[in-house]
């Protein structure tokens, strides 16, 4: 991803929280048959503070990817959406596409069978919730026979990122009105990227 010094996203707690918000990751990897990539939900390692992530694919997916073998770039999608040049007023202008991503790139720990099925109950108590009926990765009776089939089919991962681009593309280049005019335009259609901006514009102004 080309970066812009105007767009660029470093703050760690703001790449935090896009990982945070939107786990579902893209991971692409070189193969000996080119480029391959894979879907898979992912989360900040609990036991750290920095952008070190934590996950597993499903077999063979891991021979595949080379996981652990050789670079593995993960695709962090935020909010985005078309941006139209009406909002710009009456001037010459061309639609745009405003977005938040974050690329990730390393070689990946592979984890401990222990530490893999941590990964997995974790990741199913995050999106079980914990309302009535949330049912957890040990929630029937046998279940621990089941989850341990269900690890060998697995291979879980860590990884801490050698390199980071990541960027928030939200119109920074543009007048507060404008951005404002965006933001209207955008509170309908495509309320998640209208409030990233709206997050955006008001920490610029914040004394």
């Amino acid at each position: 991803m080309r970066q812009n010094p105007s767009f660029a996203m470093t703050d760690v707690g703001e790449l935090r929280r896009l990982i945070d918000l939107h786990p579902w990751v893209t991971l692409v990897s070189q193969s000996a048959d080119g480029l391959v990539a894979s879907h898979y939900a992912v989360m900040l390692d609990d036991e750290r503070d920095d952008l070190t992530i934590v996950g597993h694919v499903g077999k063979p997916d891991d021979a595949i990817l080379g996981l652990g073998e050789r670079e593995l770039l993960v695709v962090v999608q935020g909010p985005h959406g078309y941006i139209t040049p009406r909002w710009y007023g009456d001037v010459p202008a061309v639609p745009t596409w405003n977005f938040v991503s974050a690329h990730l790139s390393g070689i990946p720990e592979i984890l401990s069978p222990e530490e893999n099925l941590r990964v997995l109950d974790r990741l199913v108590e995050r999106f079980e919730g914990r309302e009535d009926g949330a049912r957890g990765l040990y929630a029937l009776p046998n279940d621990a026979t089941f989850v341990e089939r269900l690890e060998r089919g697995t291979v879980g991962f860590r990884l801490t990122p050698s390199r980071v681009t990541a960027k928030r593309k939200l119109s920074q280049n543009k007048t507060p009105e404008v951005v404002e005019t965006i933001i209207d335009g955008l509170s309908d259609q495509n309320p998640d990227l209208a409030a990233e901006m709206r997050r955006v514009a008001d920490a610029r102004v914040r004394p």
